[in-house]
């Protein structure tokens, strides 16, 4: 019972769309990494020199302090060290930024991926079209390959062969 359970384990694994699904969850998480990594160490340092050397990490408001605790606390680490418990508005615009970085990246490469297979759908089906069409001498009109009269004009066709899709 095992052993049949691992063969239908192993096959269901090792079928082509699981494997491509494993691949892009890997690649997504590493590129989700490099995104965050330059929003935070690229993106957001120059926005927060603009802004008045303000470090969005540490932007966050104390929603409930603990007791016996007098003034700011200087940064978000110390603050939940401290047992506060706060907004974190600036983790949140990074994250927000992130998202929005990662989502237009997958945009443009779906838009990519669809202008290509509609490039090379559209050739494809004009070639089976082809293959199973012709025109009709009288009217030009597209017709089945195995028709005797146009549906169209109504002419009966004079060079007339039976072809069968066997």
């Amino acid at each position: 019972m095992f052993k049949s359970f691992f063969n239908e384990f192993k096959k269901f694994a090792m079928r082509g769309n699981v494997i491509d699904m494993a691949v892009g969850i890997i690649i997504g998480a590493a590129f989700g990494k490099v995104v965050d990594s330059l929003v935070k160490d690229i993106i957001m340092p120059p926005i927060g020199l603009l802004l008045g050397s303000m470090d969005f990490s540490n932007l966050f408001f104390v929603l409930k302090d603990v007791e016996n605790h007098d003034g700011n606390y200087i940064s978000l680490a110390q603050a939940v060290n401290a047992g506060a418990t706060t907004l974190n508005v600036g983790n949140f615009l990074n994250t927000l930024i992130s998202f929005i970085i990662v989502a237009f990246a997958v945009f443009i490469l779906i838009k990519t991926i669809n202008k290509v297979e509609n490039s090379v759908g559209k050739k494809q089906f004009d070639v089976l079209i082809k293959q199973k069409t012709k025109k009709c001498p009288y009217c030009c009109s597209v017709i089945d390959l195995n028709a005797h009269r146009c549906p169209y004009c109504t002419s009966e066709l004079e060079n007339y062969e039976k072809k069968t899709d066997i």
